[in-house]
Formats: C-alpha cells, structure tokens, sequence
C-alpha cells in the first residue's frame, strides 16, 4: 500500500486538527481520514482515541442510525466509523480492546431484540473479529464471562454475519492451548446440540441454512486442525460431539419425524455429507485444506484409498444412517409437492426437486463408504433401480446426472485387491447392478432410442455423454480392476443375443464415440517441450543479419548488471589473440562494411566537405538573401567555358529543378565574388550517361566556380585527389567541371 511509504501530500485533516472546536463528524466527513489513520498520523490518532470519540465510533456501528437521514447518507458514519476500528492500528485497537466499557457496549448490539440490521451485523462482525485476532486473551476472557454469548449467537444465527463470527470465533484463536480452551467451553455450551436443533421445521429457512453451514464449518476446521496438530494433548470435544451417534440420530430425527420440510432435510443432508467425507491428508486431496472440501457438500463418491478399498467413513455415522434409509429411500418415491415447471422443451411435472437430487447424493455416498450392512440395506430397498429410474426419466437433469454416474463408477471400481493371488470376494453390488437393475440392458436400448430421435430429427438426449462414461466404466471393470472376473462371468451370462449386442456396441458406436472424443483439439505432433528440439528447429530458418544484430544488442541491454560488471565488461584479452579471429558470431557482418573514409584532414575530400557546408550554412545566415531556397540543390559549373558532358549519376542522387539562366546568373555571382562560395551540389538537367574522361579538362580561368558534385568523391584515383599546396580551401584549376 501506498500509504506505508508516506508518500502523501499534505491533508486537509491537519488544518482541521488546528482547531480547538472540531467535531469527530466534520472528521469523519473527509475523505482521506481513513488514510491518515494508516499512515499513523499521530495527531489524528491522539484525537481519535479520546474516549468521548472511541465511544461515539462504537456507537455509529452499533445503533441504528435515524429513518429520517437520507438513503445514501444514512450508513456513511457507520461505514467510516468501521473502517476506522478495524484498520490495524495499534492506538485505535488497543483503545477498544483494553476499555471494558467500550467492549460492553459493543457486545450490547448482541443484545437487542428483533432481528438484527444485515449491514451494522456485518460492521459489528467485523469490528470483533479484528479484536479476536489482535486481542485475543482479552475478548476471550471478556466473552466467556457472558453467560448468555452462546444463547444471542444463535438467536441471531440466521444473520448471515452472526455465523462468520462463530467461524471467526473458531479460526482466529492462533494459540493451540486457547484455541482448544475455546473449543472446550464451546462444547461445555453445547453448541453442537443447539445448532441442531436450529435445523427443524419451526425455524425459518435462514435458520436451517447458517446452522447447517456453521456445522459443516465445525467438522472441516476441527479434522484439518487434528491433522496438523497430531501430537494434540486432547481430542477435539467438537468434532467428537458431533460424530456421535446420538448426535447423528438427533439431527435425523429432526430431518424425518414430522412434516416433510425441504429446507431442514437439505439442510440436515449437507452435515450427513460433511461428517461421510473421508479423513485425508494434505497431499492426496489436492485441494484445499486438508481434507476432501467439494462445493455444496457434495463428496468423491466412494473414494478409494492408497492400496484401492474405501476410504471408511465416520462409523457411528453410518450405523445411525441404517435405521433411517427407508425414509430417505421413499423421499425418492414420493418427495415434497413442488409445482410444474415449463422448460424450453416442454412441461416438466414434477421436477425433481433439490430434495431428491440431495438424497441420491447421500445415498450415492452411504454406498460407496465400504460399509456391508449398509450396502445390504440398500440392495435390499433397490434404491439403486431407483436411481436409475430417476436417471432416465429426467433426461436434462445433468446435476443427476453426474452424480449416479460418479456412484456407478465407483462402486465398479472399488474394492480391495486380490492378495496372495486368490480371487477377490464377489460383490453383491456389482452383481445387482448387472442382474437386477440390468445396467447393460438399459445402456444398450437409452442408446439405440437416442440413435432413432436423432434420425427422426429430435434432440439428443441430455444424458448421454454420462451414459457413454458408464457405459466406458463397466468396459474397463471388465478387463481390468477388483471385479474383473466378476463382471467377465455376468457378462457371459447374458442372453446370446444381448451378449452379441453388447460386443457390437462396444466395438462399434461405443468406440467411434470414444475417438470422437480423445481428438486433439491441436495438432501436437510438431511440438516438442526440449529447448535442444527447439533450437534445431529455429536453425531451419534464415533470418537477416540485420535481426541477430538486433537481437545481440537486446541480449546486451538485458544483461544484469552486478558489483563485477565493470571487472568483466567488454570481451576477454584471450579472444583478441589472432586478427583474424571474430569477436562475436553476432557481428560477423561487421568484417564485411567497407569504409573509404580518411581521418586526415588535409585530404581533398575533407576540404570539399568543408566547401559545402560553409555554403550551406552561410546562405541559411545571410541577412541580403533574396528569399532563395537556402537547401535547394543548385549545379555549378564554368561561366566562361564550354558546357561539359555530365557523367553518370551517383547512386542516391536527384535531379535538379533549377533553370539554364538562374545558373548562369550564380555563375556571375561567383565571378564577381571571386570564391567558391556559391558552389552547390546540383546536377544539371539532361545529364549524358557517357563515362567520364580519363584525362580532365583545360583548366578553368581563375574566377570560375568550382562543382562539388559527388563524382569528385568517388574517384581517388583522379587529379581532384591531389592535396592542396598553398593552403587554400580547394585548387579550382585541379577540380574537374563534372557534374553529379
């Protein structure tokens, strides 16, 4: 943050703070309070933590403020005054979390009667999980003497802030010997028995849902904080509650006995669901915390553990699960009333309800937790034909969908492996599903009726990309896994005719949908992660010298410069040992310029130079110019001698636009100034492409104007090499009238 840096201008708080009547409203009216507040402005803070204002804060976020106010004014003190209370600075939190009257005030908004303003719960929520975390002996202490701090957690718990601070309440306690004092008097409270009771048809829905939540919440941290705290002196009080069984059998009884409610029995399904997750550890969930956490409660059905058998579930669990499957087993049948519903594609009567889809999630999980009297329940209820009735009938249900798919699945994969080469025992539900549910007998006529809507023009059917991964898992069961004699045998004893459907299926529609499936969607088989493959690849092609130039000077530029750069910058002494060697691959291309430039600056070359830019530079600084063009290119040649044939044109030169008569005028002009001051580099029009003589012409009269073209340049080897030899600027009878 910008502010820990204190790089900021001058507030107007500080001319505020000059003043002997300022209020903490004309405080809390700038807009840069809470920023001052965090760069620890002193003079602020010694304002701030006077207890009249520390009162006044705690009031603006505890009491209701007035109805009459405007809407968008009515929470901005209270919104300030808890941003100010919750900034993490040491005056402010030490001020609030040492004074007991000010911490009785705050546990006062607990107190009111009425359900409990949404925002101020949150203001108040937050305000007192900054003093858990920061002061922590102290609010703990202070709460545990309240006797009645557990009964306003829960009459407040459908406020969906009063539940974070039970979480905050659980999570903040750094200190493991506090946090397990904190869990103890919590269980001594029974606030486990009494979130339970939360979840029953009298409560409201807000109710169910944040006591389920709070449960939930309890059984996560408590196993995560067992995992990392092995070597823990107690058990957790808790979670150990919790996992009674008749704990488990309360929380059901509330859920079944009476009026169906939808709201408590998803409600009660989601903690069933929590306390049915398996105990892992960090590295095997591969998610987070350290224990299996999906959304919505919902579990990896069956999970398997390392050496391929269930992992088993909490045992009392599963026991007083037993005596209650019939009850879930007939939600299925006859769930709660819902009214039609009208999809996109027709009348959906009844829906299926997020009742029913909760009690396949349960008892998809009961299944694949390994436990055989529970298992044994189950076949004995055909809850699983019952799922699959459900599975086909509700044929754009995905979220059904996915979780009977994921339950088959398992349940045909799971199992312990066979030691000392004997046969695994045989298991009742593999062979359930195959017999009495006739699992292939339903894949092969869903996929055959899907194949004759679709070439009457219909919708595919919703549910076949699962059935095809079913349809995959029982083909893969049967070849490889715990069951694969098992399911060899019962395939075998299949009708002739079905077995020959089901190997044609296999081998054919199965197959061309499977390859369907598995294209890549990039073609692959170019590409290589080795950087060696990749470079091989890169040498194919020729890129210009002018890109590796560039490129070696971008390696240059991004190279680090440390203390020793300066001991090793430039090349090592060794790699200038022969003339002939390169200094750098890079530059090979540097050997191959070729420069005819002299350093000596007697050279003619150097003199015509300086010819041509004094005149360029004195016809831009003559104050009697008539307005000519001091960059316009002008041709020079003899006023008084015969006109000479023009040479080829240099590479790069253009022509000249000027006239015959403005030539001949400069030409008088230099006769009477007796230099070469007017001498441009002009090129005469109507140039003749014949060579250059070898031999120059009869020298000029000594009044006549020299040509600076660039064919003096280019031929050293003429008479126009020749140095000077009094001294002068250039020797007009040695300069040929050639033009460029």
């Amino acid at each position: 943050m910008f502010w820990k840096f204190d790089l900021h201008s001058s507030s107007h708080i500080e001319t505020l703070l000059e003043r002997a009547d300022l209020t903490l409203r004309e405080l809390l009216d700038e807009d840069d309070v809470l920023q001052e507040c965090k760069v620890v402005n002193r003079r602020l803070l010694d304002f701030l933590v006077q207890p009249q204002h520390m009162e006044a804060l705690v009031t603006c976020v505890t009491e209701e403020p007035p109805a009459e106010l405007d809407e968008r004014l009515r929470y901005k003190y209270p919104s300030v005054s808890c941003e100010i209370l919750t900034s993490d600075v040491s005056p402010i939190t030490d001020a609030l979390g040492e004074d007991e009257g000010l911490l009785r005030r705050l546990y006062g908004f607990l107190q009111g009667h009425g359900v409990l303003n949404p925002l101020l719960a949150s203001f108040f929520s937050k305000v007192m999980g900054i003093l858990i975390n920061r002061k922590t002996d102290q609010i703990v202490a202070f709460l545990r003497k309240k006797d009645d701090f557990v009964s306003l957690l829960l009459r407040h718990i459908g406020t969906s802030a009063i539940m974070d601070l039970l979480l905050r309440l659980l999570t903040c306690v750094e200190q493991p010997v506090l946090r397990q004092d904190v869990f103890n008097w919590l269980n001594e409270e029974k606030i486990v028995q009494r979130l339970i009771e939360m979840i029953h048809p009298s409560k409201d829905d807000n109710q169910h849902s944040n006591a389920s939540q709070s449960l939930c919440d309890i059984i996560r941290l408590s196993r995560e904080q067992m995992m990392q705290i092995q070597d823990s002196p107690e058990p957790d009080q808790l979670l150990g509650t919790l996992e009674k069984q008749e704990t488990v059998e309360q929380l059901l009884g509330n859920m079944l006995a009476g009026e169906r409610d939808e709201s408590v029995i998803v409600s009660g399904i989601q903690v069933l669901l929590t306390l049915l997750e398996p105990r892992r550890a960090r590295s095997e969930a591969g998610g987070m915390g350290s224990f299996y956490c999906p959304l919505e409660g919902q579990l990896e059905l069956g999970p398997l553990g390392s050496d391929g058998s269930a992992c088993q579930a909490s045992p009392s669990t599963l026991l007083a699960l037993r005596g209650y499957l019939r009850d879930f087993h007939q939600l299925l049948i006859n769930p709660p009333k819902r009214p039609a519903l009208q999809m996109t594609w027709g009348l959906l009567d009844p829906p299926l309800g997020n009742t029913r889809l909760q009690v396949v999630k349960l008892l998809g999980s009961s299944l694949g937790a390994g436990d055989a009297g529970l298992q044994e329940e189950l076949l004995a209820l055909d809850a699983l034909n019952t799922m699959l009735d459900l599975y086909f009938k509700y044929t754009y249900n995905n979220f059904l969908h996915a979780q009977l798919e994921a339950c088959l699945s398992t349940l045909l994969r799971a199992g312990a492996p066979p030691e000392d080469s004997q046969p695994p025992p045989d298991s009742p539900v593999v062979k359930h599903l195959l017999q009495k549910c006739r699992l292939v007998q339903r894949i092969l006529s869903a996929w055959e009726e899907n194949e004759q809507t679709q070439a009457a023009g219909g919708r595919r059917r919703g549910y076949m990309g699962h059935l095809t991964r079913i349809a995959n898992a029982l083909v893969q069961s049967s070849e490889k896994g715990p069951h694969v004699a098992l399911v060899g045998q019962l395939l075998k004893e299949l009708p002739e005719e079905e077995q020959e459907r089901w190997e044609k299926f296999v081998s054919g529609p199965l197959a061309e949908t499977n390859k369907k499936n598995i294209v890549d969607l990039v073609n692959m088989h170019n590409l290589h992660s080795s950087s060696d493959d990749e470079e091989n690849d890169l040498k194919e092609f020729n890129f210009p010298q002018e890109a590796v130039l560039q490129q070696a000077f971008v390696d240059y530029q991004m190279q680090q410069v440390t203390s020793a750069f300066i001991d090793h910058f430039g090349f090592n002494d060794e790699e200038f040992g022969e003339q002939e060697e390169s200094v750098n691959a890079p530059f090979d291309r540097t050997g191959s310029l070729s420069f005819s430039l002299s350093a000596d600056d007697d050279s003619p070359n150097s003199n015509l130079f300086e010819v041509c830019y004094k005149e360029r530079i004195q016809q831009f600084d003559d104050d009697d110019s008539d307005g000519e063009d001091a960059w316009q290119d002008k041709e020079l040649g003899y006023s008084g001698g015969p006109p000479q044939p023009a040479g080829p044109r240099s590479c790069g030169s253009t022509d000249s636009e000027g006239s015959r008569d403005s030539e001949e005028e400069e030409g008088e002009e230099e006769d009477a100034g007796g230099g070469v001051e007017g001498g441009g580099g002009g090129e005469a029009e109507g140039a003749s492409p014949d060579p250059v003589p070898a031999e120059p012409p009869a020298p000029p009269p000594p009044s006549a104007g020299v040509d600076t073209g660039v064919a003096v340049w280019d031929r050293p080897g003429s008479e126009a090499s020749r140095p000077p030899t009094d001294g002068s600027w250039a020797l007009l009878t040695d300069t040929p009238a050639q033009t460029r």
